[in-house]
């Protein structure tokens, strides 16, 4: 069958195709704790290659569809990937892996501040690219010297800057995508006469506009009552900002879809000026008792940036400083090792701060972002915590670094114990905090689990990544359990299960938690709207023909 397959794709699909040993064990996982193994994986040369490709599988989807025969054919899928850092196993899937940065990772065009690449794109590559104009998209990631612009796409990706400046879906203009029906469309903001044009067009672009446009209408109020009351949102389909006012953008719903709705070929972003200066205040606290209101007063002073990691990530850092040295030179490793002598300290005296707040400032000298510092250090007097305003870049630098790799660090060094990334993206209000942490704390306790915590406390998002023992522990059980627990927390401080990282194969089973039957319902007619067949991506955001996507079908998969 695979031999069958494999010989007939070759005969319109110029960019490779392989499925050796070493090539399917390595496209089975992404940065999840799942293993998916796939049939194929295919690196297209160009949207051509995809077009004829998505012909396909939706020809032989069809031929088989009635038939439990031939099931290799029947459930023939197409999962879209860039660079696999995906945590939530979006990257993963038993069909067909179409690999984009191979090929499709050119530069399109650069015009002022708007740049169209395609997906396979690197971040790393992208940002060499826009600062040479002093222009930066500000929803990069944490992992930003390891994603693809696709999956910023896909994931309506966020991070540090988020704060300020939001998620991914408010910086794409444009994109062109391919639709179930193998074409390609661009998709970009529309008014209503252009809607109504789009509307009445024979294709499936125009099915999709008006089927969309009357969904939204008529389940108007139930889509604005489920609508989480969080600062951003990666769970379900991003339906909310699709309408506005005097325009309708289908971008906002399908970036962060998770290619489960079309395969994006090209995206066009717009960029914002890059700081020409910033400036870092580190805040330490003894305990989480005050973080609401402490929060709250930060935020007042409107800073770049709000980070925070626990004291357990800090004595990881400093226990593994050598990390941290590599690919610098002798002096500027022993000046990165002076640095972290104050910490090493504070580690020894048994003084370490419960958590390590980072408010950046930016500003156009140096003068300018150093009294915005000054300011928030003045009005945190009241608080029972330590104010230190950096000196410069490499200090900053300092406390970035273990923000960045505090993850890349866990899955190095802890030693017979496995990082396991499933309650790793939860976000509420902050000023739910102080409650929350605590219970979330001691829900964790109960299951004896050591585990790191760092995230964006101005938005109120945590990244707590627990550390497991495969041999002792049984792993199946205590991310079915513990998802639960932690996911009724959220529920009841009105949070969301995912701020960032998506739904994928980990939390696809629990929307349930989040939203209600009739929003579900919305979510599977989108999921049909574009994709009837179910070729894209299946089991991520709504249960996959083929199993995928249900409480069974993910604790089956992980492999650790």
């Amino acid at each position: 069958m695979l031999s069958d397959l494999k010989e007939q794709l070759l005969k319109f699909f110029k960019g490779e195709i392989e499925d050796d040993e070493e090539t399917l064990t390595k496209y089975s996982r992404d940065a999840s704790i799942f293993e998916v193994r796939p049939r194929l994986v295919l690196f297209p040369k160009d949207s051509e290659d995809i077009k004829n490709l998505v012909k396909f599988v939706s020809l032989h989807k069809n031929k088989y569809h009635d038939t439990e025969l031939n099931k290799d054919w029947k459930n023939l899928s197409i999962t879209a990937r860039c660079a696999g850092t995906d945590m939530s196993g979006g990257a993963i899937g038993e069909s067909l892996i179409l690999d984009f940065t191979r090929h499709m990772n050119k530069l399109v065009k650069f015009e002022g501040d708007e740049i169209t690449v395609q997906p396979g794109m690197f971040y790393r590559d992208f940002e060499k690219i826009t600062l040479e104009k002093d222009l930066i998209l500000p929803c990069y990631t944490a992992s930003k010297s390891l994603n693809a612009m696709g999956g910023m796409f896909g994931n309506n990706s966020a991070g540090e800057k988020t704060l300020k400046y939001g998620q991914t879906e408010k910086y794409v203009t444009k994109s062109k995508v391919i639709f179930s029906d193998g074409n390609e469309y661009t998709i970009r903001s529309l008014s209503q006469d252009e809607l109504s044009k789009k509307i009445r067009e024979k294709n499936l672009e125009g099915e999709i506009y008006g089927n969309i446009y009357e969904l939204i209408n008529k389940n108007k109020d139930e889509i604005k009552k489920a609508k989480p009351n969080v600062h951003k949102n990666s769970a379900g389909y991003y339906i909310w900002n699709v309408v506005g006012e005097s325009h309708f953008d289908l971008n906002k719903l399908l970036v962060g879809s998770q290619a489960t709705l079309c395969i994006a070929t090209e995206i066009t972003f717009k960029l914002v000026p890059n700081p020409k200066y910033s400036k870092l205040v580190a805040i330490f606290m003894k305990d989480v008792a005050s973080l609401g209101s402490l929060v709250d007063e930060i935020l007042l002073t409107n800073p770049e940036t709000l980070e925070t990691y626990d004291d357990k990530t800090m004595r990881l850092a400093v226990r593994f400083f050598p990390d941290f040295l590599k690919n610098r030179g002798f002096l500027e490793s022993i000046k990165f090792l002076w640095s972290f002598l104050p910490e090493l300290k504070m580690m020894i005296t048994g003084g370490f701060p419960k958590l390590i707040l980072l408010a950046e400032f930016a500003g156009e000298n140096e003068k300018d972002a150093d009294k915005q510092c000054q300011k928030l250090k003045e009005r945190l007097k009241n608080f029972k915590v330590k104010v230190h305003v950096t000196k410069g870049e490499s200090e900053s630098e300092k406390y970035w670094s273990v923000r960045r790799e505090s993850f890349s660090l866990l899955r190095k060094h802890a030693k017979g114990l496995r990082t396991a990334p499933f309650i790793d993206d939860i976000i509420v209000r902050p000023e739910f905090l102080p409650k929350f942490l605590p219970e979330l704390d001691r829900t964790l306790s109960k299951y004896k689990l050591v585990y790191t915590m760092a995230g964006h406390a101005g938005d109120g998002n945590f990244h707590i990544i627990p550390l497991i023992d495969s041999k002792k522990q049984k792993i199946a059980q205590i991310v079915s359990d513990l998802s639960e627990e932690v996911y009724d927390l959220v529920h009841r401080y009105h949070g969301s299960i995912t701020a960032e990282h998506n739904d994928g194969l980990i939390r696809t089973p629990y929307l349930k938690k989040m939203y209600d039957h009739q929003m579900l319902g919305i979510f599977r007619q989108i999921k049909n709207i574009f994709d009837p067949q179910g070729i894209f991506n299946p089991g991520k955001k709504v249960e996959g023909t083929d199993g995928s996507g249900t409480k069974e079908y993910m604790l089956s998969h992980i492999a650790f």
